[in-house]
C-alpha cells in the first residue's frame, strides 16, 4: 500500500487490489489505512485518482483515457 496526497488529503492506494485497463491497472483507494472507508480508483497509467465509473461498472481515468472494459455486455444498454 502506498499513499497519494490530493485535495482531499491523504489517501491510501491498495497496489494489491484492483482491476486490469487497457493501459494499466486501476488500484483501489481508500480514505483510511485500515481499508474500511473506500474512496475510489486509482490509474497507475498516469497516477492520478481524477478516475470514474458508470452503471455498467467500467472504469475510465479523465486523466489520460485509460478504461476497463465491463463485466457483462447486453446490447439492450446502449
Amino acid at each position: 500500500m502506498f499513499t497519494v496526497t490530493t485535495d482531499d488529503g491523504t489517501l491510501y492506494v491498495a497496489d494489491d487490489e484492483g482491476e486490469r485497463g487497457q493501459e494499466g491497472p486501476f488500484y483501489v483507494v481508500y480514505r483510511t489505512a485500515d481499508r474500511k472507508r473506500r474512496w475510489g480508483y486509482y490509474c497507475s497509467n498516469c497516477e492520478s485518482v481524477d478516475v470514474a465509473m458508470d452503471s455498467m461498472r467500467r472504469i475510465r481515468c479523465n486523466g489520460c483515457g485509460n478504461f476497463t472494459k465491463p463485466d457483462e455486455w447486453d446490447s439492450a444498454h446502449e
